[in-house]
């Protein structure tokens, strides 16, 4: 393979990738709200000329190059959060801004970089003749992922009968390459109280005040969970309250919060739920600990229920993607640092799920997704559509283990 070619082929697209990125930054995407945004993703795969292009009734946008009986997957999704409060930007987070090596804007590192590059890769490969009969390359832009990661996957899999043989996840990872995340859950406790007159507080059964003790044991059980070498300690946090009461003058007779669970390998959907209910004041006032779910309709109107459990994946350092990857960035840009994200992606069901094998390699910074003033960096975008574009060979080429 020309890697001097691939790398000059993606640097004479850089302005073609940062003007697609611009034009994405401007169409707000929340989740359930993509519509716009995947139509543009279409009108760039079409005049890229990629072989086919459908969006299924998700609403997922898949577009494939080549005919190849191996497929492999480059995922972005394409949802974004929202703006939060808008006085904390420097600029227009829709409209963005351009310098000579940035791009800012809402969604521009998250992830909004990674569909542009995939999308580019994906038409390097065809420009250099890089899909053998072998291959077939399927880049997929994909919705619902910050409302509930992984969901879109679940649909790709079971409905549309679509199994990569691996998948890159082209979320944002700091110029390096990641092999794994931890998992997360969402959890609610409830607790019942009597309500009653707040000037005769003792008539009453406060669930506030239960749910306060439970808090600060759910805040001492988060220095005592899993540890695993590679990904780390599992967490949690409350991260909501709820309460209900008859007025603003009268005790409260239901209290609820909500944990941000982020499990590490070893721990389990079960053995989180577990430990929370084992809590003394869980237990002594009788709290009800449960998983939430997700079912909110996407942009196409589709309902398709889930858990709020995502689990925990990490691919082997000597996986044969893994050394595809680290070998592709290796001919091109030198060594890389391999390692893991600190966020979740739609790898909690393409591998957590499914056991396809992920992988991770993608523009911009996790630094930056969810923060005001996001920005990604032109140079990302270039040095991953160049990856994109070298990999699928690399991968199936021979090696020494194999013969």
């Amino acid at each position: 393979m020309d890697f001097k070619r691939v790398k000059e082929s993606a640097a004479d697209y850089q302005d073609n990738m940062v003007a697609f990125l611009r034009d994405l930054i401007r169409i707000p995407g929340e989740s359930c709200h993509e519509k716009e945004v995947i139509a543009r993703v279409r009108q760039e795969m079409e005049a890229l000329g990629f072989d086919r292009v459908e969006t299924d009734p998700m609403g997922n946008i898949l577009g494939y190059m080549g005919s190849g009986s191996t497929l492999i997957a480059f995922d972005a999704h394409v949802d974004t959060v929202g703006i939060g409060e808008l006085t904390n930007w420097s600029f227009d987070p829709y409209e963005g801004f351009e310098d000579e090596t940035r791009v800012g804007g809402r969604g521009a590192s998250d992830q909004l970089g990674g569909i542009v590059s995939a999308v580019y890769g994906a038409r390097i490969m065809k420009d250099l003749n890089l899909l053998s009969d072998k291959y077939t390359v399927l880049v997929s832009g994909t919705v619902q992922e910050e409302d509930c990661d992984g969901l879109c996957w679940q649909y790709i899999i079971n409905e549309d009968g679509i199994r990569p043989a691996f998948v890159v996840v082209t979320e944002p990872t700091d110029g390096n390459i990641y092999r794994g995340q931890r998992g997360r859950m969402e959890i609610r406790v409830e607790v019942k109280g009597i309500s009653c007159h707040g000037s005769a507080p003792e008539r009453g059964d406060n669930a506030i005040y239960k749910m306060a003790d439970i808090i600060q044991e759910v805040r001492d059980l988060n220095v005592r969970l899993g540890y695993d070498e590679f990904l780390g300690a599992g967490t949690l946090a409350v991260s909501q309250s709820f309460y209900s009461s008859p007025s603003r003058c009268a005790v409260a007779d239901m209290s609820a919060i909500s944990i941000d669970r982020r499990l590490t390998a070893g721990e389990t959907q079960q053995s989180a739920l577990e430990e929370i209910r084992e809590l003394p004041s869980v237990k002594k006032y009788d709290a009800q600990v449960t998983m939430y779910t997700y079912g909110s309709p996407s942009y196409t109107g589709l309902v398709y229920p889930t858990d709020c459990y995502f689990p925990t994946w990490v691919i082997p350092e000597d996986h044969p993607v893994t050394k595809a990857m680290v070998e592709t960035y290796e001919e091109m840009y030198g060594t890389p640092q391999v390692g893991k994200w600190t966020f979740s992606t739609n790898g909690v069901s393409i591998m957590g799920r499914f056991g396809i094998p992920c992988i991770g390699f993608g523009p911009g910074r996790e630094d930056q997704a969810h923060a005001p003033n996001e920005v990604t960096w032109k140079a990302d975008l270039v040095k991953c559509a160049a990856v994109y574009a070298a990999l699928p060979g690399i991968y199936g080429k021979p090696r020494k283990e194999n013969i």
